[in-house]
């Protein structure tokens, strides 16, 4: 580390992390996106959430054991970048930094969309710009700034949705909201069955359901800032599974039991439409803040992971050196004013360009996910086999299944990107997707960075 280099402050707390991770895992898909996937699977989107839910358990252990053994700023892409080499370490990270571009892009435009319910006469670019000064401000403050909002954002998802399956789970069972007859959950298989569209409708929903567990990996990149990351990450990563369990499947199968899964997404959200069963009027007020703290949490988590993948790049000689100075807070500051003033070109893109040509865009993004869920396992893998017998018995948080679940997660993505090349909305994704890394690779030559010295590989 340079002279005038700082080192980023341990200053985020367990329940910090907690938070965080739960609330990376419930995003604004749940509650309008949820619809549509319903639409594809029927009853049986319940098991593409499980199976999903299961590959990204894997997953998280696999990055979890690196984490806990090695805890630096960039997590996974300084991994790769031990394990597998400088290149794939830089194409992680800039394929990471602009993964979370796009969607930040995307949430600040729904904060604008969100606001307009409520003030139809302020132009929509005007709540998307003070989004992204708000959460640019909390980003450039202590990083237990960043870590308290959150906590406080990914609680209110979190309390909407317990009250929900308690609400429905009420009416199920005693009729609450239905004159005091009880529901039932016969609508599961009474309209077409479990699987009203046969396996092929259950594999369309996958992919979609894969892309709403984008962040889960988030909690690695805490790992250089967390009080405790013993203790914190593997707390945050072992309740992945039951999170997704309770809150998505839990919810839908709440959701799906009260209403038949055909009638589902023709009359608004099914959040606000359980909500209005139950007699509260205001439900589609307190959903549409739900959702705009949803997309604000969202665009917080990545002002946050563009400025830790940047400073950790500019570690690693992968980005001008400028961006490895933190503030006196222990804040990449430079990292994380970069990223803001992307996302402000990112913004005006949004406006100026036409709307195909943004899905292109945004297709990079899809396919960064899968990249960087399948570098995590394969540089899992491959520290594992680095490791001497004595350092592999002395393993803090060890990942389960091993080698074998990291194989089985390893197919599992290659099927969702064959399911992406058999569906004609998501091939493209598999055309731009490769052609970023191609350039990224191209870049990486013409900028001489290969032949750079490299940092040493870390412990």
């Amino acid at each position: 580390m340079h002279a005038n280099e700082q080192a980023l402050k341990r200053g985020l707390g367990e329940r910090h992390i907690r938070l965080m991770a739960l609330g990376s895992a419930i995003g604004v898909g749940l509650f309008l996106g949820s619809a549509n996937a319903i639409k594809l699977a029927g009853p049986a989107i319940l098991l593409s959430y499980i199976l999903g839910g299961a590959a990204i358990f894997i997953i998280m252990r696999a990055l979890g054991e690196m984490a806990v053994h090695n805890p630096v700023a960039g997590s996974f892409s300084r991994y790769a970048q031990d394990y597998l080499g400088p290149l794939a370490g830089y194409l992680t990270g800039w394929n990471y930094w602009f993964m979370w571009l796009v969607t930040c892009v995307a949430e600040i435009t729904a904060v604008g969309i969100y606001m307009s319910v409520w003030f139809p006469d302020v132009p929509q670019w005007i709540w998307a710009l003070a989004a992204m000064a708000a959460m640019g401000a909390v980003n450039l403050a202590a990083v237990r700034a960043y870590g308290e909002f959150e906590f406080w954002f990914a609680m209110i998802k979190v309390v909407t949705i317990v009250l929900m399956i308690v609400g429905g789970a009420g009416m199920i069972v005693f009729g609450l909201g239905n004159h005091g007859t009880p529901t039932g959950i016969s609508n599961l298989w009474t309209h077409g069955g479990l699987f009203p569209n046969g396996a092929r409708g259950m594999l369309m929903a996958l992919q979609m359901v894969m892309f709403a567990y984008l962040g889960v990996e988030m909690v690695g990149l805490t790992a250089g800032e967390a009080a405790n990351p013993n203790k914190s990450i593997p707390q945050a990563i072992n309740s992945v599974f039951w999170r997704i369990l309770i809150f998505y499947v839990g919810a839908l199968f709440v959701i799906m039991s009260i209403y038949p899964w055909n009638e589902l997404g023709t009359h608004g959200s099914p959040f606000v439409m359980t909500f209005e069963r139950l007699g509260i009027k205001s439900a589609a007020g307190i959903i549409n803040f739900v959702v705009l703290t949803a997309a604000l949490s969202s665009c917080n988590g990545g002002i946050y992971s563009t400025g830790r993948m940047l400073y950790n790049l500019a570690q690693q000689d992968q980005a001008p050196r400028a961006f490895a100075t933190t503030s006196k807070g222990g804040v990449p500051s430079r990292a994380v004013l970069v990223s803001i003033v992307a996302l402000l070109l990112g913004v005006l893109l949004n406006y100026l360009v036409p709307e195909k040509v943004f899905v292109w865009v945004t297709a990079i993004s899809t396919f960064a996910a899968i990249w960087t869920w399948g570098v995590i396992l394969i540089s899992q893998m491959k520290f594992r086999r680095n490791l001497t017998a004595a350092e592999r018995d002395g393993l803090v948080f060890r990942m389960p299944f091993y080698p074998y679940g990291s194989w089985i997660a390893l197919a599992f993505l290659v099927l969702v990107i064959g399911l992406m090349a058999y569906f004609p909305d998501t091939r493209v994704a598999l055309i731009v997707g490769p052609l970023w890394l191609v350039l990224l690779t191209v870049l990486y030559r013409v900028l001489g960075l290969a032949a750079r010295p490299q940092p040493e590989a870390s412990a």
